[in-house]
């Protein structure tokens, strides 16, 4: 009987630790992290927007497409938040999708999530958990991409663009969603001017990465939904030689300590 017994146990602890196991890794087309600004710069109505616009692309008939003719026809995607380098979260964790369902499924999931808004703009510890998020994905993709839009330039935690360097040794990509907007923020101050070209020199890298501008928090949806699609598609905006040469001539392109600056500068003066 004791025999038996310590049969039974030994068998039905094999099986939990059996049952215990995470699910096979699949293998996908991208893994996507979409990082999210939602700093000090950014009101409840802003972050709203943004979370409105990804919920919407994430279940857009068109991206879906695009997923599925993609040569596995699934990515990965895992939804974070981030602010200075206090707060970086994960709103909905590392999900494979692979067709409507999963992509509906997904997207309520972020929908029900709470919305928040902290303090401080840190795009480096964004890049930094962005990073530590692919590593801890269970599912393997042929490209690696970190999504990361924002308002406004790095003002703390490590300075830019050093993480974009890790990351892009790495073999990830980081891609650039800046929002351009003419509204102060709720504290008071002025957005930095030429965010696009902050983004451009100091955030985005890696073979084929990218940029595309919201032209407002208004606009996020639109711009948010054509850059899911180049993403997953692999595919860069079409550019225009001639209009680049043009605002690269006539507008001062920011250095990337601008953020930092203009945070020393406001501590001088008080």
């Amino acid at each position: 009987m004791n025999w038996r017994a310590a049969h039974i146990a030994a068998l039905t602890l094999l099986l939990s630790g059996a049952a215990a196991q995470p699910a096979a890794a699949e293998l996908v087309d991208l893994e996507l992290v979409l990082a999210v600004d939602i700093s000090g710069s950014i009101d409840d109505e802003e972050a709203r927007l943004q979370r409105a616009g990804y919920v919407q692309a994430l279940s857009d008939p068109q991206v879906v497409r695009v997923i599925k003719a993609g040569k596995l026809g699934r990515i990965a995607v895992t939804y974070v938040e981030w602010a200075g380098t206090h707060y970086q979260a994960t709103i909905v964790d590392w999900a494979v999708i692979d067709g409507p369902e999963t992509a509906a499924a997904f997207a309520q999931k972020l929908a029900a999530a709470p919305i928040h808004t902290q303090v401080w703009t840190s795009i480096s510890g964004s890049i930094e958990y962005g990073m530590a998020k692919l590593k801890e994905n269970p599912n393997r993709g042929r490209r690696r991409v970190i999504d990361v839009s924002g308002d406004g330039p790095n003002n703390d935690g490590d300075m830019m663009p050093g993480w974009r360097d890790r990351a892009v040794a790495a073999g990830i990509i980081i891609n650039g969603l800046p929002i351009i907007n003419d509204r102060p923020s709720p504290y008071g101050l002025e957005p930095m001017p030429n965010l696009d070209l902050y983004y451009e020199d100091c955030v985005i890298g890696g073979v084929g990465a990218f940029l595309l501008v919201a032209n407002s928090f208004q606009d996020f949806g639109r711009a948010i939904r054509r850059k899911l699609i180049l993403e997953i598609a692999g595919l860069q905006p079409d550019p225009d030689p001639a209009a680049r040469v043009v605002l690269a001539a006539a507008r001062e392109r920011p250095p990337c300590d601008a953020g930092e600056n203009r945070v020393r500068g406001m501590r001088d003066e008080l």
